[in-house]
């Protein structure tokens, strides 16, 4: 069963400086029906604009991950972490037992797009960590790139919960699958362009329940398509 969540469903935030766009509840914008799915909890797509961005704040108990895809995201925070996160870049936050961060964007010239997305932990009160990985296009390109997992397989991020989360830049025509384990569902996330999924089109900010199915497909749609699957128990 596919069940799509159109981007022109999504909730909405505009406050000058932040778009945002929010496929599940998220701040003001509450939707009962659209509460996360398995462990994942937020999915927002946010633009920020040349020198602005979120101040210092608090997260507890959640593992947050910044994915990049125009721009460059600055990050800071109570651990003593700095750093810029650029297109290719996947940084996992733990927040734990409790952190504190801003993030702002890097160009006082250009703004920046990325997609925010929080997963529930596996346990409550880890001690707070991060982490950031680059993902070089060729290793993403035409095929189903691991990003992040339980274990840090592979050279992925550590994402504290039972969680495989798959990055993909396809072309036109060019085609991935991935086997579905017992137990398993998916949720597939259209970053940019259009993909068909087993024969549905997706658009960018399209998302995608997959459960009770065996294999997904997924075919470029477009000249320069970016998808992320997530896969969860």
């Amino acid at each position: 069963m596919i069940t799509i969540r159109p981007a022109n469903e999504r909730g909405v935030a505009n406050f000058g400086w932040l778009d945002s766009r929010h496929t599940f509840s998220f701040g003001e914008y509450y939707d009962p029906s659209h509460m996360g799915f398995s462990a994942l909890r937020v999915i927002n797509e946010d633009k920020v604009q040349p020198g602005q961005g979120f101040g210092t704040h608090g997260h507890r108990d959640m593992e947050i991950i910044s994915y990049v895809l125009e721009g460059a995201l600055e990050h800071k925070d109570s651990i003593g972490n700095g750093s810029v996160i650029r297109p290719g870049d996947v940084q996992r936050m733990s927040a734990g037992a409790g952190i504190m961060h801003s993030e702002y964007n890097a160009s006082k010239m250009e703004p920046v797009h990325f997609l925010q997305i929080w997963i529930l932990p596996n346990q409550r009160r880890l001690e707070p960590s991060y982490e950031q990985t680059h993902f070089e296009v060729e290793e993403k390109q035409g095929q189903l790139r691991l990003v992040g997992s339980q274990e840090g397989r592979d050279g992925s991020v550590t994402i504290h919960q039972d969680v495989d989360l798959y990055a993909a830049n396809l072309s036109e025509g060019d085609q991935v699958s991935h086997s579905i384990a017992d137990g398993r569902s998916l949720w597939v996330q259209v970053a940019r362009g259009a993909v068909s999924l087993n024969g549905q089109v997706l658009a960018a900010g399209d998302g995608a329940a997959v459960s009770e199915e065996e294999r997904i497909t997924l075919t470029g749609a477009a000249d320069k398509v970016e998808v992320l699957v997530f896969d969860m128990a």
